[in-house]
């Protein structure tokens, strides 16, 4: 009895440390918490210039304010054959979602490439590839390494060097405001829920003077890289 006491005393006292340390379970891993923070507490973004598909460049926080869209960014390299492939036919479904629900004036999405040997070029075969619609979905390239490395950390990605010119990256939609701020950063195989936080922030709130002749909503069917 006494050692079945010791146990169950053990189990609990285990239980409330990892309550303690998890913030109540809600956060398990490293990347959980940093996704938490975001969402409470929107980051700003550093500067960092950025080329589009016909050569451009210009400021990442410009475009973003300019624009005044809330945007779902995501990183790639045009030569990757794998994740980035599936990462592209995901956004291409979010894309035809924002323009199924007319919301392609509210939100839009942006692809960067952190490769340095991607250019104008490169991006727009890449946008040709993935079927596109410019006024939706933008592909740009970091022009500045330093600012690359100093803007990806604040995004959470991770870049590795890897054989024959290819790279490790992990990969994630982060949806900025329309002000140019971090504010959510979401698993890819639940594309949806990227939607989702987009329009929740926007402003005024969706259905808020909202043009009479804009469609229906239509859900979205999440769904994984394959």
């Amino acid at each position: 009895m006494r050692l079945v006491l010791a146990l169950v005393f053990a189990l609990v006292a285990g239980l409330g440390s990892l309550y303690a340390i998890t913030d109540g379970y809600s956060v398990l891993t490293a990347e959980g918490a940093r996704r938490q923070d975001v969402a409470a507490h929107p980051r700003t973004l550093p500067q960092s210039l950025v080329l589009d598909s016909a050569g451009h460049v210009s400021s990442l926080d410009t475009l973003l304010r300019q624009d005044g869209r809330v945007a779902i960014v995501n990183f790639f390299y045009t030569r990757c054959i794998s994740l980035c492939l599936a990462q592209g036919s995901i956004t291409e479904r979010l894309q035809q979602a924002i323009l199924a629900e007319g919301l392609q004036h509210r939100i839009r999405l942006i692809s960067i490439s952190f490769d340095p040997r991607d250019h104008g070029p490169d991006l727009a075969r890449y946008a040709q590839r993935m079927g596109a619609d410019p006024a939706v979905w933008q592909f740009l390239a970091f022009a500045n390494q330093a600012q690359a490395k100093a803007a990806l950390a604040v995004f959470g990605i991770t870049v590795v060097p890897a054989p024959l010119g290819e790279f490790e990256h992990n990969a994630a939609f982060h949806v900025v405001t329309h002000d140019g701020r971090l504010a959510r950063v979401l698993d890819l195989d639940v594309p949806g829920l990227a939607l989702g936080a987009a329009k929740s922030l926007l402003s005024p709130p969706l259905g808020v003077n909202q043009p009479s002749g804009a469609p229906a909503a239509t859900p979205l069917v999440s769904g994984g890289a394959s």
